[in-house]
C-alpha cells in the first residue's frame, strides 16, 4: 500500500493537514469534523474541512485519512516502559500455564540458550513473565525444589509477570542469604512452608532480597532496548506515558534516551516512595525534590508525581491485596487472611498532605477494597489538612471497590486509573479469584461504569509489561468486558462503558490525571498536535474489531513519531506481532520460537 502522505502544491501555511478522516475530538458537544491542520509550532491550527482547506500551502503535507478515526494520541496513565525494554533482553515464559514437567523442559531450553555449559556454575538464569498461578493441575504451588531439579548449578530466578512475585531456586536463595530466620521486609513477604523454611517464592518488596544480586546488562544494551520499547508504544498510538515506578536508575536511562533524537512520548516519571518512608514525609519529599533537581533538565520529563504501593495482588495463591473482609479458602470457608496493607491511612494521609502542599500529586497502587479505602481516607485527610482541592491524586488498578466508596472519588477529586484489559472473564478473574472472594464481592471487579455514574473521573493505563501493550484491545475490553481473549464477559451489563467514555478515559481523562489537559487530550485549536490516525473508524466498526486497530500515523507535538508506511514504521509494527496469542496464554506453545519477544500491541 502506498503511503497516503503527499505534498500539496499551493501556498504554504500549515505544516500538515489530515483530511477525509473522522475526527474524535473528545470534547462534549463538539461538531463533527473531517480534518485537522497542524502548525509548524506543533500546535493544532484548525479543526474542520472549511477552515483547514484554506491552510493548505505549497509545502503543506497532506494526509488522506480514508474515513478512519483521527483522535488525540493515547495517554497511558500507568505503565512501565523501561521495564518492558529490560524484559525484552531476557527469555520469557509468556505468562503461560504448564505442568511441572513442561516447565522444566522449557527452562532446560533457556539454560542452553543463555550460555549452556559455559555459564556454569555462576551465570544467572533470569526468566521473565512467569505466571504465579500457572502450575498445573490448578492449585499446585511453586517451591524451589522443582527448580532444583534442573540439570544446573546456576542460580535460577523466575520473575512474575504481575511484578509482585519472584520464584528462586535453592542456589539463588543461598546467594541472597535467605533462610528460615530471614525477616519479612517492610512491604514484602518471604513465603514459607509449614516448617518455616523459605519456599523460594518472594512477594512484593521481598523480591529485592534476590534481585539485587542479579548482574545488570550493559547500559548501552538497556538504553537500546528501552528506545525500542518507546518506539513500540508510538506504533500503538501512545503519545504520553506516566512511568509508574521510577528511581535514579530509571532516570539515568531516560537521560540517555533524551541525548539522542528525543523521545517519542511525553514522560511523567512517578518516583517511587518506599512504604516505610511514609512515616517520614519530609525525608520522602526531600528525596523526590532532589531527583527532580538532578534530572529536571532532561528533555521530555515532567516531574510532580510520586507512587506508593498500598497493597499487593489479589489472585490466588499470592493474595496480598488488602481486603475489608477476609479471603475465602476456595471452598466457601472464611480464612484469617485479609491481605497485606503496607501503609496505614494515617501515614498515607500525612505523606499526601506533605507532597500536595509542595505541589506534587500522589499515585497509589491499590487493588483490594481495603487498600482503596485507605487511599481515599488518606486523601481525605490531606484535603482537610491543606485545604487544596485540585491535587488530582490518583488510585490505580481498583480491582475491587466497595460500593460505599464510589461517591468518595468525586467528593475528594480523586482520579480512578483503571487497567480494563483485565476486566474479562478468564482464568485470572474466575478460577484464581471468584472462589476466594465470593460472588457478592466479585461483582464489584473493576467497577468502571459504577465509578463513572458516581461522577468519578476515569483514566486509563496499560500496566505494560505486566500485560502486553494492547492499547486497542484495552479500549475494546472497557466496552464489552470480554476483549479478544476472554472466555466470557465480566459484568458487561453492569460495568461496560460506551465507546465515547472508553476513548475519553484513555485520552482526555488521563491528560486530566497527569495535569496536562490544558495541553493535550482533546483535538481542538491551540492544543499540542499529539494525534493518532488509525486504520479504521473505531467509533462505528463492530466493537470486536477495535481490538485489531493499528496506528497509521502518530504525532507528538506535531512531530511524526510513527508512520506505518516507512521502513522504521514497518519495523516497529512487525516487532509488535510476536507469537503471543493473548495477554495470558494458557500453554507454552507460544513460548518456543518467541522466547525473547518484546511485549506485543495488536490484539489480532
Amino acid at each position: 500500500m502506498a503511503s497516503p502522505r503527499s505534498a500539496a502544491t499551493s501556498r504554504a501555511s500549515a505544516a500538515l493537514v489530515i483530511h477525509n478522516a473522522r475526527v474524535f475530538s473528545g470534547r462534549p458537544g463538539a461538531a463533527p469534523a473531517e480534518s485537522v491542520a497542524v502548525g509548524r509550532d506543533g500546535r493544532i491550527l484548525a479543526v474542520g474541512e472549511a477552515v483547514t482547506r484554506r491552510l493548505v500551502g505549497r509545502d503543506t503535507e497532506v494526509v488522506n485519512g480514508h474515513g478512519h478515526t483521527l483522535m488525540s494520541g493515547v495517554h497511558d496513565g500507568h505503565v512501565h516502559p523501561l521495564a518492558a525494554g529490560r524484559r525484552s533482553l531476557r527469555p520469557s515464559l509468556e505468562g503461560a500455564q504448564t505442568t511441572r514437567a513442561e516447565l522444566l523442559e522449557v527452562l532446560k531450553g533457556f539454560l542452553d540458550e543463555t550460555g549452556g555449559a559455559s555459564a556454569e556454575p555462576d551465570g544467572w538464569l533470569v526468566v521473565e513473565d512467569w505466571n504465579p498461578i500457572g502450575l498445573l493441575p490448578g492449585g499446585t504451588l511453586p517451591h524451589h525444589s522443582l527448580l532444583d531439579e534442573l540439570p544446573t548449578r546456576r542460580p535460577v530466578v523466575l520473575v512474575g509477570g504481575d511484578g509482585h512475585n519472584l520464584w528462586a531456586n535453592d542456589r539463588a536463595l543461598r546467594i541472597a542469604g535467605i533462610t528460615a530466620a530471614t525477616p519479612d521486609p517492610v512491604g514484602g513477604k518471604v513465603v514459607r512452608d509449614v516448617d518455616g523454611a523459605p519456599t523460594g517464592v518472594l512477594k512484593d518488596d521481598a523480591q529485592a532480597l534476590v534481585s539485587q544480586h542479579v548482574p545488570e546488562p550493559a547500559a548501552t544494551e538497556v538504553t537500546a532496548a528501552c528506545a525500542r520499547a518507546l518506539r513500540q508504544a508510538a506504533a500503538c498510538g501512545v503519545t504520553t506515558m506516566m512511568d509508574a515506578l521510577v528511581g535514579r536508575e530509571e532516570l539515568r536511562v531516560y537521560q540517555s534516551l533524551t541525548e539522542g533524537a528525543g523521545m517519542p512520548q511525553r514522560i511523567i516519571p512517578a518516583l517511587r516512595i518506599e512504604a516505610d518512608w511514609a512515616k517520614d514525609p519530609q525525608t520522602a519529599l526531600a528525596y523526590a525534590q532532589g531527583l527532580a533537581r538532578e534530572f529536571g533538565e532532561s528533555a521530555g520529563l515532567r516531574f510532580g508525581t510520586v507512587k506508593v504501593f498500598l497493597d499487593g495482588v489479589i489472585e490466588y495463591p499470592a493474595q496480598t491485596a488488602a481486603l475489608l473482609e477476609p479471603y475465602l479458602d476456595g471452598q466457601g470457608r472464611v480464612t484469617n487472611n485479609r491481605g497485606e496493607l503496607y501503609v496505614s491511612a494515617r501515614d498515607y494521609g500525612r505523606l499526601t498532605a506533605t507532597f500536595n502542599q509542595a505541589g506534587w500529586q500522589l499515585h497509589a497502587h491499590a487493588l483490594g477494597d481495603r487498600a482503596v479505602r485507605t487511599a481515599l481516607d488518606g486523601y481525605a485527610y490531606a484535603r482537610r489538612s491543606t485545604g487544596q482541592r485540585d491535587t488530582r491524586n490518583t488510585i490505580a488498578h481498583l480491582q475491587l471497590v466497595h460500593p460505599s466508596d464510589l461517591r468518595r472519588f468525586i467528593q475528594l477529586g480523586v482520579v480512578a486509573c483503571l487497567q480494563l484489559q483485565w476486566a474479562t472473564a478468564d482464568t485470572w478473574t474466575m478460577d484464581a479469584l471468584l472462589p476466594h472472594i465470593g460472588e457478592d464481592r466479585h461483582r464489584w471487579m473493576y467497577p468502571a461504569r459504577s465509578l463513572e455514574q458516581a461522577g468519578a473521573r476515569l483514566a486509563g493505563g496499560s500496566d505494560w509489561p505486566v500485560d502486553a501493550l494492547q492499547v486497542w484491545n484495552q479500549v475494546r475490553t472497557a466496552i464489552d468486558r470480554r476483549g479478544a481473549y476472554g472466555d466470557g464477559d465480566l459484568y458487561r451489563h453492569l460495568e461496560g462503558l460506551s465507546r465515547t467514555s472508553a476513548l475519553r478515559m484513555h485520552t482526555s481523562g488521563t491528560a486530566w490525571q497527569l495535569r496536562q489537559d490544558h495541553l493535550t487530550g482533546t483535538v481542538e485549536r491551540g492544543k499540542a498536535a499529539d494525534l493518532v490516525l488509525l486504520d479504521r473508524d473505531v467509533m462505528h466498526c463492530p466493537v470486536a474489531d477495535i481490538s485489531a486497530a493499528q496506528a497509521e500515523l502518530t504525532l507528538m507535538n506535531g512531530r511524526v513519531t510513527h508512520d506505518a508506511h516507512t521502513p522504521s514504521g514497518r519495523e516497529a509494527r512487525a516487532s509488535l506481532a510476536g507469537p503471543r496469542v493473548g495477554p495470558r496464554p494458557l500453554s507454552y506453545s507460544a513460548v518456543h520460537g518467541g522466547r525473547h519477544r518484546a511485549c506485543g500491541c495488536s490484539g489480532s
